[in-house]
């Protein structure tokens, strides 16, 4: 594979000299791209569109030829693993992901645990990767990604998504053997998964932890921090995954920066409820940070873009250790124009902290 022309993300998460400060956009493949909504029309649903490899590939590489971003972002589903073991993953129209077959019991998770790996049907995942890593030519980083074990279970027991987590976390204080054996089942499940990915190509991996922030504190650090901390650390003792950065993201995760750089991760990414020079002041010292722009600047004007970039970098200060990234994924209504504002904003102010 080819050698990285452009190593600045890769640099600035190992906390690393850079030049500028290194960016990229969560879901930057994704709906406000009318050239991905052309391909996914073409694919004809969501999952065809996951299960391709060439799909998957084309809309990859879709920002990348329109932006300077410094990362690629392979193009999935967090609820790829949930499908893998048996669920019956499906998508409908306006009403996002549910499963047909969702976790209610210590019978189901035994069911799923019985499953030798799920990674025997992500080839699809892991082809996309390879293909991607081929077609990037050395471009930019490829970031593999996966949810987090509690994110994964919160679908999984609710069966879609949801805004009470009513079951889940009834399952948490009514029958909390049987939430601990599920996530024991999706940590093996996710560390094996991004080990795939970075066999298959991944230069830096993503946990997203969609929903850690629903929980208290003693329930985050049991039922969410410490599945993410197992997979971390299994990672690193992997020779082939040792040396990959691994970025940890908890949305609504701000006060437990502590704990999360705790667990030998590399980079914290942060949401935009959260200060960034808190945030560096903090573990600053032990992690590099990933964001934090709140999202919805993007439907602002080019002069609030550019002034938004300026806070952040400003906030964060001089110095390696930070990815500037919207503090959650884009939204599908942005303009794309302004994208590319925000894309020349961080290259153009970001040298002087450097």
């Amino acid at each position: 594979m080819s050698a990285l022309k452009n190593d600045l993300f890769i640099r600035a998460l190992l906390k690393q000299e850079v030049e500028r400060t290194p960016m990229w956009i969560m879901r930057q493949a994704g709906r406000y791209l009318p050239e991905y909504r052309a391909t996914r029309k073409r694919a004809g649903n969501f999952l065809t569109l996951c299960k391709t490899p060439e799909l998957a590939c084309e809309v990859t590489m879709q920002p990348l030829d329109r932006y300077g971003l410094d990362a690629a972002i392979l193009f999935s589903d967090i609820l790829t693993i949930p499908d893998a073991l048996g669920l019956g993953l499906q998508f409908s129209e306006g009403e996002g992901p549910s499963f047909k077959s969702p976790i209610t019991s210590m019978a189901d998770v035994n069911r799923i645990a019985d499953i030798s790996s799920p990674i025997n049907d992500l080839s699809y995942v892991t082809d996309a990767v390879s293909l991607i890593r081929k077609e990037l030519d050395g471009r930019v980083p490829l970031i593999g990604f996966s949810g987090s074990p509690w994110t994964l279970a919160t679908y999984m027991v609710e069966g879609k998504g949801s805004k009470e987590f009513h079951k889940v976390k009834g399952m948490l204080y009514q029958e909390p053997e049987t939430l601990e054996k599920l996530l024991d089942v999706l940590s093996k499940s996710v560390t094996e998964y991004l080990a795939a990915q970075i066999d298959a190509g991944a230069q830096a991996v993503m946990i997203f932890d969609t929903w850690g922030g629903v929980l208290s504190k003693e329930c985050y650090l049991k039922y969410s921090l410490s599945p993410m901390q197992k997979i971390v650390h299994q990672l690193k003792n992997i020779p082939s995954a040792k040396n990959v950065p691994i970025v940890l993201f908890t949305k609504g995760g701000g006060n437990w920066l502590n704990e999360m750089a705790a667990t030998g991760c590399d980079a914290l990414g942060l949401d935009w409820t959260t200060e960034i020079d808190h945030a560096r002041a903090q573990v600053g010292n032990k992690v590099a940070l990933q964001g934090n722009l709140d999202p919805c600047v993007l439907y602002g004007s080019d002069d609030v873009i550019r002034e938004e970039v300026k806070k952040v970098l400003s906030k964060f200060g001089n110095g390696s250790g930070h990815v500037l990234n919207l503090g959650h994924g884009i939204q599908q209504y942005v303009n794309p124009d302004k994208v590319s504002v925000l894309v020349e904003a961080v290259k153009e102010f970001s040298p002087a902290y450097h």
